[in-house]
């Protein structure tokens, strides 16, 4: 059966950032996560902001999208994170088979 893979955007600050990544890494929820720094404006609680923060770029199969987006809730600092879940419609096969092994227990 061919597995449905994912990737999951989430926000955070620099720092935060990294350790939310090698978290998912290393129990085997993701198997890579891309930190880009990036410039957020947006409105929260009626009020224009504008942060530097770190996009994630969590790839993944959609068995284990709950488990990420628990995990972020649990560690991240933010009252309200960033993590929206898109399904990966075509890729590189080869690449596609490495995520899937990576996070294979």
């Amino acid at each position: 059966m061919k597995k449905d893979f994912f990737v999951v955007l989430c926000t955070a600050g620099v720092k935060e950032s990294e350790k939310i990544a090698r978290l998912l890494v290393e129990e085997k929820l993701a198997a890579c996560v891309n930190v880009a720094e990036v410039n957020s404006y947006y409105r929260w609680k009626g009020e224009f902001c504008e942060d530097k923060e770190a996009l994630l770029i969590i790839k993944t199969e959609k068995s284990k999208v709950d488990r990420i987006i628990e995990k972020i809730k649990e560690v991240h600092s933010y009252e309200l994170p960033e993590i929206i879940a898109l399904p990966i419609v075509a890729g590189y096969d080869k690449y596609l088979a490495w995520v899937e092994s990576s996070i294979d227990a």
